[in-house]
């Protein structure tokens, strides 16, 4: 047991309620920043979209991974993980993506990738859709970003199909893989359905 002159030397996680005031204000100040100086400032989408890159992943992490999907900063969070995801893997994106698009070319339509579609193209949707945000209608955005997540977890699914051993650790993976994909789509799909109802802050 510890004492309590060493307890007090611990120390303990933040608040939430101020993990939380501090992930919407920074979401908001982004969001309602970005497309108050979009006309402004030409470039300033192309930093907002790029902005993992400039601070790192886990910094964004630290503000916004722990905030509810039915929340700005959490579908934040899940856009640009899902671009910094796509950037760091294209080849692999690009191909579930292509096998993806053999069941599900509605949701391929709705996502706007060129076909066929390369690493380069599935990279430029992500920051298309990220743009979106900051100067064009976020609804839209999200709907692009659901369509994209629903072909590549199809593709996911496809390609563990072709794993001709059930107990296979890449099977597993690559099933897994595809239910989070799913489950990230479903998440942005209530979120988009919040923001068209004023209710996603």
């Amino acid at each position: 047991m510890l004492d309590p002159a060493q307890a007090e030397l611990i120390e303990g996680d933040e608040d939430p309620a101020t993990r939380s005031e501090v992930a919407h204000t920074t979401a908001q100040a982004l969001v309602h920043g970005g497309r108050a100086g979009a006309h402004d400032d030409p470039d300033l989408v192309h930093r907002l979209v790029t902005l993992v890159d400039r601070e790192g992943l886990d910094e964004i992490a630290t503000l916004w991974s722990r905030s509810p999907n039915t929340t700005l900063p959490g579908t934040l969070w899940r856009l640009y993980l899902l671009r910094e995801w796509v950037r760091r893997d294209p080849v692999t994106v690009a191909s579930r993506y292509r096998l993806g698009l053999q069941r599900a070319e509605v949701a391929g339509a709705v996502a706007g990738v060129a076909t066929p579609p390369g690493p380069d193209d599935v990279t430029e949707v992500v920051d298309k859709v990220l743009s979106g945000l900051y100067d064009g209608d976020l609804a839209v955005a999200l709907d692009r970003a659901i369509a994209f997540l629903r072909v590549l977890a199809t593709g996911s699914a496809l390609h563990a199909d072709w794993i001709e051993q059930d107990d296979d650790d890449l099977a597993f993976e690559v099933t897994r893989r595809a239910g989070a994909l799913l489950t990230t789509a479903e998440e942005l799909e209530e979120a988009a359905v919040l923001y068209r109802s004023g209710r996603l802050d």
